[in-house]
């Protein structure tokens, strides 16, 4: 039978020639622990997650994972944490862990350009861009040296990556028209 709560309960015996003796046996229940693994999360690849069981006295997940140690997934993925309590009794909880993909950023082609011809550089494969060096993405600029420019882009949940693109900036010509007679 199921206990479903502590009691104690009596049985009596008879032998053959008709006495009879009784005994108490107490059955303990002690409540199964409420265990959480915490809020399901989302990260970016590349991204760490620490899962950490609460509500029991040790924790034990699948996937090879340790309770309060980070580790990075590589895909979308339900967790499994199992709780015991003082006493032995066992509860569970699953959390969800996403796994958003970075955008694949482009920052398009190299460029050669003479010494004051203006430049755009557009990135592409995400929501926003963000260039170093004060560069605007698509707005021209005046690129005044040879430079390496990244952009870091941003996808609608949030992940970034980066790409970059070099402007080669030669220089004008000396020209001379030569002594007046």
């Amino acid at each position: 039978f199921t206990a479903t709560q502590t009691s104690t309960y009596t049985v009596t015996g008879t032998n053959g020639v008709g006495c009879t003796n009784t005994a108490q046996v107490t059955v303990t229940v002690n409540p199964l622990p409420t265990v959480s693994g915490g809020l399901n999360q989302a990260v970016c690849a590349g991204q760490q997650v620490t899962l950490n069981g609460t509500g029991a006295a040790t924790y034990t997940w699948d996937n090879n994972v340790q309770n309060g140690v980070a580790f990075t997934p590589t895909q979308t993925n339900q967790y499994t944490v199992t709780g015991t309590s003082a006493a032995g009794c066992q509860g569970s909880a699953q959390v969800l862990v996403t796994v958003n993909q970075l955008p694949n950023v482009g920052a398009g082609q190299s460029q050669t350009v003479c010494a004051g011809t203006a430049v755009t550089l557009n990135g592409s494969g995400a929501s926003t861009y963000a260039w170093n060096n004060n560069v605007q993405n698509n707005v021209p600029f005046t690129a005044t040296q040879t430079s390496t420019y990244t952009v870091t882009g941003t996808n609608g949940v949030g992940c970034t990556n980066t790409a970059q693109v070099t402007v080669t900036v030669n220089p004008l010509p000396t020209v001379s028209g030569g002594l007046n007679q």
